[in-house]
């Protein structure tokens, strides 16, 4: 089984792109948002060369807590355990690149001082990027079902448990010279074009398997509507209100901007909480993003928040975001390259429900979409929003426990 596509269809859901520029499901994008959201789309449409290949490896090997494939081995718990479980015989090796026009093309509008044209150029990539991913399991899915094979949830080095810097031995395993289009990786895991992806798909014949086990089935993170093979509905196919409040319709429980699924990974992955004698609780999240510039050099901020007893409501005491200890990734930050040290002050001082009872991040009107980077104020306010929800959805959980 080996695809090699130079050429493919691209067909960019809407609703998946609105989700990735930031906007809650349901939202209706108008005005100058829905100018450059077209604008993007139309360019790519002109201009982007994306390409798609994937090929079968059969030999597969789990030793410990690595997995082999074609003798070659990577080290991820996640992987290996998923490959295990559902008693995978082989993998398919797979890379997508919305090609390297769309980078090009953002560039070149950061340096025309268009940071519009360039978040929604940069968004747009990205999603074609999802897309291509989508698109291809589609396929491989319509060809294990001839085979009576099940084909299991794509990952990647850069996910939980699998290190980043596995990119280059997944690159070299499955071939540049393979590939449909130039595909660089860097030392430290990046890709060039960046708006590219390697992933594995795990394959079985114990399809029952797949079948009981939920985590298993890919479809519910696959938003390919016209799948005639899908097992169960897609994830996020749920619409949403748009409006923050506190409540949801039966007035029972919280209704968050940012998807529950989302905000449960990185309470589990990123946050730490601690209680003290007092009832006063410490935050710890930690968010990793990238730069947006100088090649999107990855970097990591803390963010601690500290809180007043539940039976006050959680009232916001401090909040403050800095550099994560030992991470200078925040250094190639264009803004940072002007201001230096002054950006970073002005980033710790910047808190801004301090004072207010936690729930109040549910109605905070931030701003809706943001970059990786801290350049902006925009994308600091939406990111101090995830957090703030990130760490009300945690301890709505632990009271829930509790009862």
């Amino acid at each position: 089984m080996e695809i090699f596509d130079a050429a493919p269809h691209v067909e960019v859901d809407p609703a998946e792109y609105t989700r990735l520029l930031g906007f809650p499901r349901g939202h209706v994008l108008e005005g100058r948002v829905l100018e450059l959201a077209s604008w993007a789309r139309e360019w790519y449409a002109a201009h982007g060369r994306p390409w798609v290949y994937a090929r079968a490896s059969g030999d597969l090997a789990i030793d410990g807590d690595r997995i082999r494939v074609d003798g070659v081995p990577f080290t991820s718990a996640r992987l290996r355990g998923m490959l295990d479980r559902a008693g995978a015989h082989g993998v398919m090796l797979v890379a997508v690149s919305a090609g390297p026009e769309i980078e090009q093309e953002a560039r070149r509008a950061w340096l025309q001082e268009k940071p519009d044209e360039y978040f929604f150029l940069e968004m747009y990539g990205s999603a074609v990027v999802e897309h291509l991913t989508t698109m291809t399991g589609a396929r491989l899915c319509a060809w294990g079902d001839g085979e009576s094979i099940a084909v299991l949830p794509h990952y990647s080095p850069g996910y939980p448990d699998w290190d980043i810097s596995e990119q280059q031995a997944l690159h070299a395993l499955i071939g540049a010279e393979a590939l449909p289009g130039a595909l660089e990786v860097f030392e430290s895991g990046m890709l060039r074009p960046k708006k590219s992806l390697l992933a594995v798909f795990g394959i079985t014949r114990h399809v029952d398997r797949v079948q009981r086990l939920s985590d298993l089935v890919p479809c519910e993170n696959c938003s390919y509507a016209g799948c005639q093979f899908r097992r169960v509905p897609y994830g996020r196919a749920a619409p949403r209100g748009g409006a923050l409040r506190r409540s949801d319709a039966t007035g029972t429980g919280p209704v968050y901007a940012t998807s529950t699924k989302a905000l449960k990974r990185w309470a589990d992955e990123r946050l730490t909480l601690h209680t003290c004698g007092d009832g006063t609780i410490n935050a710890l999240f930690r968010y990793e993003g990238t730069t947006c510039s100088n090649m999107g050099r990855r970097l990591a901020f803390d963010y601690r928040v500290v809180l007043g007893p539940r039976d006050a409501g959680y009232p916001i005491r401090s909040q403050v975001c800095r550099p994560a200890d030992g991470d200078a990734g925040y250094e190639s930050m264009c803004e940072y390259l002007r201001e230096g040290e002054v950006l970073i002050e002005q980033i710790a001082r910047e808190a801004p429900l301090l004072g207010r009872p936690l729930d109040d991040a549910l109605s905070w009107q931030r701003p809706a979409i943001g970059p990786g980077c801290y350049c902006e104020q925009e994308a600091r306010l939406h990111k101090w929003g995830l957090v703030l929800e990130t760490i009300h959805f945690a301890l709505m959980n632990r009271e829930t426990r509790d009862q």
